[in-house]
């Protein structure tokens, strides 16, 4: 992984000095918002817990912006930690991060993609609402109100 980060750092250090060549309004393109990720976050929630110290966390990250960005970390004041996982032919795995395309969504769904919490310090009700804080790695954190669904609820996907 190391060998593609080399050569990429290289063309954006290349790219930056070549910018820093034009003139005094180089910095004030218009598009220079585009190269930003813009991050939302929505259809957030919990399935009530079954288990007394883990639960998942489902919710969507859309980017309307013009850079990708990635989720790196979840921190929640009722779990001792919170795990990112992806689902790989029925496996899931904890991993580091999750990508966000530029102009995409990175979805957390069940049977996908998803949220552990872990460690709980306490057992998430119905109706209750649970608070989380996304960290990425280029845009700043995000809190985000988990509402607590039955532990069977299925969103509506209108598929």
């Amino acid at each position: 992984m190391r060998r593609r980060l080399g050569p990429a750092a290289l063309a954006l250090a290349g790219a930056l000095a070549l910018a820093g060549c034009g003139g005094s309004d180089s910095g004030d393109s218009g598009d220079s918002g585009s190269a930003k990720a813009e991050l939302s976050a929505g259809t957030a929630y919990m399935p009530q817990p079954v288990s007394d110290d883990m639960a998942a966390g489902f919710l969507t990250v859309t980017n309307k912006g013009g850079a990708p960005d990635e989720l790196t970390s979840v921190t929640s004041d009722i779990a001792g930690q919170v795990t990112v996982h992806e689902t790989v032919d029925g496996a899931m795995q904890e991993v580091k991060s999750l990508k966000i395309p530029a102009g995409g969504r990175l979805e957390l769904k069940s049977g996908g993609d998803h949220l552990m919490f872990e460690q709980l310090k306490s057992k998430p009700k119905e109706g209750q609402t649970v608070s989380v804080e996304l960290h990425f790695a280029h845009s700043g954190p995000m809190k985000v109100e988990m509402p607590v669904k039955p532990a069977t609820y299925t969103p509506k996907t209108g598929h």
